[in-house]
């Protein structure tokens, strides 16, 4: 007969009794907790030739760390941002041993010793000027439902400044459709932001959520966006969408696309966009959810009318001029299809 290993025994009470009950962890923090130790099991199967089921507490000493993390960079080619990540999630789970396990504390504490590695000093954010959000957003195909589904999505993206993953996670229910118009964030820290839109993205977006009848209450807690299997949508696939446009508008205007692109791209460009409108760093920091570590309640700290008013000051319309004037219904197949398709 099987039994569990302390390894396992602890690592679950790790996840499911301290993380969610009394680090009340959210859900990224846990996906990313999860996604480490994933990567762990397979070092210590593939390199170690350790199965899972086998892992014992004794397998784990700062050797250990150290050569997962080495494997990480050289046979993953992890960014060393990435590999502080996985570092973060280990030292969290060692941390948690030091009182769960008191006899092995010099073990837990070596391990505790590994430092993060320093990252280069950046000279430049990677960021997309108004002109090349707009290029970008006009290589959308909006003949096509999946082309109508990602321009909504990527212009959300921008507007909102959001996290690919606050992005992800959001429902019909995270929309407010009428004025004043907003979307509700759910950041890190499970906190919530309430960032303003324009008239101009929420046109774009009830007329997504009408064709794929995301307005009835009924499917209020849907993805907003889904893949074809009616699924939450992926980081990875995210960032695919935008790759699949960012390549073909950097062969047309390279100058303006660059190399590298990814969902965080738009967030920083809508930082940008809005400092160099004049719009106040306060604002841009609550707007990103660059709160200090005192803001644990849900968003309510600014005047909520003078931040509408120097983000509606400086926004600009990236959505493509066909798009305002609903292509898609000019099509009178079209639009008696989605009309019978409503009524079913």
């Amino acid at each position: 007969m099987e039994t569990t290993t302390d390894f396992a025994k602890y690592l679950t009470r790790f996840f499911t009794e301290y993380l969610v009950g009394e680090r009340g962890g959210s859900s990224h923090t846990i996906r990313s907790y999860s996604e480490t130790f994933t990567l762990v099991l397979a070092y210590m199967d593939k390199v170690r030739a350790k199965a899972a089921d086998r892992l014992t507490l004794n397998h784990f000493s700062k050797e250990t760390v150290l050569s997962f993390l080495d494997w990480l960079e050289k046979n993953r080619k992890c960014s060393n941002s990435t590999r502080n990540q996985r570092l973060a999630a280990l030292h969290s789970f060692f941390r948690y041993m030091q009182y769960e396990d008191v006899k092995r504390l010099g073990q837990w504490q070596d391990i505790l010793s590994i430092k993060v590695k320093k990252q280069g000093k950046r000279t430049a954010v990677n960021c997309l000027t108004v002109e090349g959000i707009k290029f970008l957003l006009e290589q959308i195909p909006v003949n096509t439902k999946a082309g109508r589904r990602n321009l909504a999505l990527l212009a959300l993206l921008y507007d909102s400044g959001a996290r690919v993953r606050e992005l992800i996670d959001l429902t019909p229910a995270s929309l407010r459709l009428i004025k004043p118009y907003y979307v509700t964030l759910l950041g890190k820290g499970c906190k919530k932001r309430i960032v303003p839109l324009q008239n101009e993205q929420i046109n774009l977006l009830m007329a997504y959520i009408k064709e794929n009848r995301l307005d009835n209450l009924a499917y209020n807690q849907r993805p907003l966006f889904a893949n074809n299997r009616g699924e939450k949508l992926t980081n990875s696939g995210v960032a695919y969408i935008i790759n699949l446009y960012a390549k073909n508008a950097r062969m047309l205007k390279p100058e303006i696309i660059p190399e590298k692109i990814s969902p965080h791209t738009l967030r920083h460009s809508k930082a940008m966009h809005l400092l160099q409108s004049g719009v106040n760093l306060i604002y841009i920091r609550d707007i990103l959810g660059h709160v200090s570590i005192q803001t644990t309640e849900v968003y309510a700290r600014a005047d909520s009318k003078q931040k509408r008013e120097a983000l509606e000051a400086a926004y600009v319309n990236i959505i493509p001029a066909q798009v305002n004037h609903a292509i898609w219904e000019k099509d009178s197949k079209l639009r008696e299809w989605l009309k019978n398709f409503t009524k079913k």
